[in-house]
């Protein structure tokens, strides 16, 4: 009888250790892909904030000439 108890409990440590370690892998693969998004989105803002840039630059330029008309 306590040796079924014994390996009843060793399956059922096992199960919780594997879950632990699904878990574990999840939890990084999140932090990561949450990672890469991120960085992906200040890739995008800059170049936003670039496009911006030259947007403000050529309606300058374009009131400019507009003016010189």
């Amino acid at each position: 009888m306590d040796k079924n108890i014994g390996e009843q409990l060793n399956k059922a440590y096992e199960a919780y250790r594997q879950a632990c370690m699904g878990r574990d892998h999840a939890v990084k693969e999140l932090q990561q892909k949450t990672e890469n998004y991120m960085q992906q989105i200040r890739e995008q803002q800059e170049k936003i904030e670039l496009q911006n840039s030259i947007i403000a630059k050529l309606k300058s330029q374009l009131a400019a000439l507009n003016a010189n008309r």
